[in-house]
């Protein structure tokens, strides 16, 4: 036989009788284990040649044949070696013969046995390679026998190949021929097959063992499969729609068709939350459903639990659970919800958590859960997780593109009504002061009407910058942030006496004070609260005519723990469907170029920001236009009101 011959071909050449056949590698693996555990159970010292294709496949055997050479002195190991591998270096305890990659015994597989009492030979050929994950599903054509004249020639052939690669080793190769009488195998009596009891319940342990070993990577490879279909519904989930809602619900459904007996829910929440509505769920039939009740959170010790790990927590028997045990109320609910089994995923994003992937199995039996069924839940978990983050950033650039686009109309108005504001003045400012220039024998009355023009206007632009920049430390949080405790009654005083100074010309409406001389102190600062009770209440004389009224009360909510303030008037009134847009910076209800009164439309905007500034609300009320209006803020209490039972004090004002 050549360096370069196949021993499978070879044998089938010489031994025309034999007939080969199809093997798997795992049938392959179980008759060589039961051969070699022949060798081990028995006291003989036989020939042993084994040939591995490749070194890899014989270093997982390596303490096996280690043993084996414990028995006998001629046992001879075949592989391709790996590349800079130390296989070709003689064992101590047994040869080892590197193969050519070239030659034909690379790809087949041989166990050879010769002994005194029995002989075994096995010369597989590898076929071609099939794609799968699954090793042991490789095929072999080749011979399995015990016939002594097929293994004594066998045994021959291998030990002249041997000799070819190693020819040190010659001397011992020649010996072994002589010891197990392979050069005379003629006038040796044939011996009867191979019976042996350690053989047959080896071979059957091994073809069991491989068996397990099939079913066990079929079952990951359908958990696998599983695991890919729902990453891949849930990627074209996130694809189709950025709506939450739907990708949570494609989860919930395509994992509830996979669990028999059992509940799937999902729900968001954060650690700090009590408790919860569920809004997706797949129910098996025969199981209640929980959509819409309130799920708790802080109380549930397997959530806090399941939230303080990283990884899924699954309970086989959820009343084994010594923490469920000791609630009473909580197994109760159990019990009624019919959970026997449970498995809690958190869905986290980036480390933060978002909400919390549950399997409730209610079937008559507890039910183990598997480490694929874990897997799979915590990857549906992620794909969840990043739904819910993509989601919440489409929605974050909804809410960003829309603050833009109130943004750019903001400036819009800006330049618009800063522009004018700037420009009329300025304008009217000019005129005045060239007409007193190119003028000198103006007469007094006149003189005094420009200069008290040229006055006034210079009064609207100081008003304009001081309001902007007010605005701008307001946004920034400058001023009006000295909280203390003040008396409201002697704010409004101020505030009233400044509307009376500011307008001593003008004849203003009639102002009635309905305020109890014995509020509680409240929590604000002082000069805020008098910019906005300067602003609302100039508003509400500018709009109503000297034949109206401005009502100002103060009311106490015990329920909110606050002072309420409403500044009602009945002039000029408001469209509902402005009343919300008219704390907007800039916002004028009339055209800037068309409009009665004068402003910049920043009043409202600085009272909102100086009431939010003190954690306090405000908001305007009016039937629509020239029915009035009426402004409510709110501002918080230094301690309980006790006031309830007195008489509210009436004052009138008048101009």
């Amino acid at each position: 036989m050549s360096n370069l011959d196949s021993l499978l071909q070879t044998l089938l050449t010489d031994l025309p009788d034999l007939r080969s056949q199809m093997y798997f590698k795992s049938s392959l693996n179980a008759l060589c284990r039961a051969i070699e555990d022949v060798v081990l159970a028995g006291n003989e010292a036989p020939l042993v040649i084994a040939s591995f294709q490749q070194e890899r496949f014989y270093r997982q055997e390596t303490r096996r044949y280690q043993r084996i050479a414990q028995k006998t002195d001629h046992v001879y190991v075949l592989a391709a070696p790996e590349p800079e591998s130390s296989f070709a270096i003689a064992s101590d305890q047994y040869e080892t013969i590197p193969l050519d990659i070239e030659d034909s015994l690379a790809n087949e597989k041989h166990l050879i046995i010769v002994g005194q009492d029995y002989t075994a030979c096995l010369a597989c050929q590898e076929q071609q390679k099939i794609l799968t994950s699954v090793e042991q599903s490789q095929r072999y054509e080749g011979i399995w026998t015990f016939e002594r004249d097929v293994c004594l020639h066998a045994a021959s052939l291998l030990l002249d190949r041997i000799a070819q690669y190693r020819p040190e080793l010659a001397s011992k190769v020649k010996q072994a021929k002589q010891q197990y009488c392979l050069t005379s195998a003629s006038s040796i009596p044939p011996l009867p097959v191979l019976q042996s009891r350690v053989f047959g319940q080896r071979l059957v342990t091994y073809l069991q063992a491989s068996q397990y070993k099939l079913l066990k990577a079929y079952r990951a490879l359908s958990a696998k499969e599983r695991k890919e279909r729902f990453a891949n519904a849930m990627t074209a989930a996130i694809r189709q729609s950025l709506d939450p809602k739907e990708v949570l619900a494609v989860a919930v459904n395509e994992l509830g068709k996979v669990f028999e007996h059992c509940r799937c829910i999902l729900y968001c929440c954060d650690r700090t939350a009590e408790a919860v509505e569920i809004e997706y769920e797949f129910v098996a039939p025969g199981l209640p459903s929980l959509q819409g009740t309130p799920w708790p959170i802080s109380t549930n010790p397997l959530l806090s639990i399941a939230l303080a790990q990283e990884r899924a927590i699954a309970i086989a028997d959820v009343f084994e659970v010594q923490h469920l045990r000791q609630d009473k109320e909580f197994a109760a609910k159990l019990e009624k919800w019919q959970i026997h089994s449970w498995l809690i995923a958190p869905i986290r994003h980036q480390g933060e958590l978002l909400g919390v992937l549950e399997l409730h199995h209610g079937g008559p039996l507890i039910y183990q859960w598997h480490e694929n069924d874990i897997a799979l839940v915590e990857a549906i978990a992620a794909q969840a997780g990043v739904a819910l983050t993509q989601a919440q950033a489409y929605s974050d650039s909804e809410s960003l593109n829309r603050n833009l686009a109130a943004l750019e109309q903001t400036r819009s108005n800006l330049i618009a009504i800063v522009g004018h504001e700037l420009r009329t003045p300025l304008s009217t400012i000019q005129v005045c002061l060239e007409s007193l220039d190119s003028e000198p024998d103006i007469s007094p009355v006149f003189r005094q009407a420009l200069l008290s023009t040229a006055l006034e206007d210079l009064g609207r632009l100081r008003d304009l910058i001081q309001d902007i920049l007010i605005l701008s430390r307001l946004e920034g949080g400058q001023i009006y942030n000295q909280i203390e405790s003040i008396e409201f009654q002697e704010t409004l005083e101020l505030a009233l006496s400044s509307i009376r100074s500011s307008n001593n010309s003008k004849e203003l409406p009639s102002i009635s004070v309905d305020v109890d001389p014995h509020l509680p102190t409240i929590q604000v600062d002082a000069e805020g609260l008098e910019e906005v009770l300067n602003r609302i209440l100039d508003n509400a004389c500018k709009f109503t005519g000297a034949e109206g009224e401005v009502n100002i009360q103060a009311l106490i909510s015990p329920e909110d723990h606050c002072l309420e303030v409403i500044v009602a008037d009945t002039g000029r009134g408001i469209e509902p469907s402005l009343l919300e847009s008219i704390f907007d910076s800039f916002y004028q209800e009339e055209d800037f170029l068309r409009r009665s009164k004068g402003g910049t439309g920043l009043g409202l905007a600085i009272c909102r920001q100086v009431i939010q500034g003190m954690n306090g609300r405000i908001w305007a009320e009016s039937a629509g236009r020239d029915q009035g209006s009426a402004f409510h803020f709110t501002l918080p209490l230094e301690s309980p009101s006790n006031s309830q039972d007195l008489t509210p004090v009436t004052q009138t004002s008048h101009p």
